[in-house]
């Protein structure tokens, strides 16, 4: 039955008999006009857009039951009884087959990692690098500090600091601190 006789028999009159397919009767005598046409009411086309259709997503989980259920077919005509219980091609077990050869790992969403600027990486290499050295140079300051106060020589960072008085002549007498001590 095409949608637009659908339509006209749902309008029916409440006390006329339903009509189906290409049934044809009078028209009712006792309603409607004397000419014997009815009026219909022009029906409204549906506004509702009918929705795009949606691609099924399979979980791993169902892949690996569906190739476990696949793997086990034996006999002739099992496989395609399954994949037309379940709504499957063929096409589904192989590549499904071969994510199960890859671990069924899926594949990284998003945008892939852009390169870092060469200039940014020589940089970064340089600064690496200098910061090491810097690393060195300190350990290796710290230790000659460290060493020569073992051994009880002054360095060259330190003064003896006991006073030493010269008395010249004419002179106040002032004290000099590590000026004639300092070997």
């Amino acid at each position: 039955m095409n949608p637009i006789r659908r339509m006209l028999v749902d309008q029916s009159p409440v006390g006329e008999p339903e009509r189906r397919g290409d049934e044809r009767s009078e028209a009712p005598r006792s309603e409607g006009s004397p000419t014997g046409e009815r009026a219909v009411a022009p029906v409204p086309p549906d506004p509702e857009v009918p929705a795009r259709h949606v691609r099924r997503r399979f979980t791993t989980a169902y892949k690996l039951e569906i190739l476990r259920k696949a793997d086990a077919c034996q006999r002739p005509g099992e496989l395609g009884a399954l994949l037309r219980r379940e709504g499957l091609y063929s096409s589904h077990l192989v590549t499904w087959r071969r994510q199960r050869a890859h671990g069924l790992t899926p594949k990284p969403r998003g945008r892939k990692k852009t390169a870092v600027d060469p200039r940014v990486k020589k940089l970064e290499q340089e600064n690496r690098r200098l910061t090491l050295r810097l690393d060195k140079a300190e350990a290796i300051i710290a230790f000659q500090k460290n060493s020569r106060a073992r051994r009880g020589r002054p360095t060259c960072w330190t003064r003896n600091s006991q006073p030493a008085t010269v008395v010249r002549p004419g002179g106040s007498g002032r004290q000099l601190i590590g000026v004639l001590t300092n070997p």
